[in-house]
């Protein structure tokens, strides 16, 4: 097996588990803001504003993982 393709085989299942990672963080904070929405109806525009602001940092780290990866299987 050639070095670039242990690279890209590396590159590829490190964005996965970044993709995983991110989807499951995303996941359990939207379910738990929606069970905070539902206990607490008057709160749920704060509350909405916290999960919209903490999913974009998740997805900002996921992006820089992925860039990351790509990066160094072109190396």
């Amino acid at each position: 097996m050639e070095p670039n393709a242990v690279a890209y085989l590396a590159a590829g299942l490190g964005a996965g588990l970044v993709i995983l990672g991110a989807s499951y963080g995303i996941g359990k904070l939207a379910a738990a803001t929606m069970e905070a929405s539902g206990r607490q109806p008057e709160v749920a525009a704060q509350v909405r504003t916290a999960m919209i602001i903490s999913a974009a940092l998740i997805e900002g780290v996921t992006f820089f993982a992925l860039v990351i990866c790509m990066t160094l299987a072109g190396k």
